[in-house]
């Protein structure tokens, strides 16, 4: 099944995910070569691909797991959460409609 994993930054997290991002990103690559990766990427805090300093607010990633309980342990193992950027993580069954 599908789960949106919805996290939440803590205030200036700017360098705490350029730190970690190299092995959260290895860890969201291993998913979509496994071919249950749907979508992932950060929230900007501004209206820009590229926020600059600005940072960001948060990161969303949609991915298949068995089930919600492997979802929440894959999540809570993310680089990121080991860091210190997230502030709060959710995850919840998702289901695609569209497209």
């Amino acid at each position: 099944m599908l789960f949106s994993i919805v996290a939440n930054d803590v205030e200036d997290s700017l360098e705490k995910r350029l730190q970690a991002r190299p092995a959260h990103v290895e860890r969201l690559k291993a998913l979509l070569n496994e071919g249950r990766l749907v979508l992932a990427g950060p929230n900007p805090s501004i209206e820009a691909d590229d926020p600059g300093e600005a940072g960001f607010s948060g990161s969303i990633i949609i991915a298949e797991f068995e089930s919600l309980a492997e979802a929440r342990r894959w999540a809570n193992a993310d680089p990121y959460i080991a860091a210190g950027v997230y502030a709060s993580v959710t995850v919840k069954p998702f289901k695609k409609v569209l497209p």
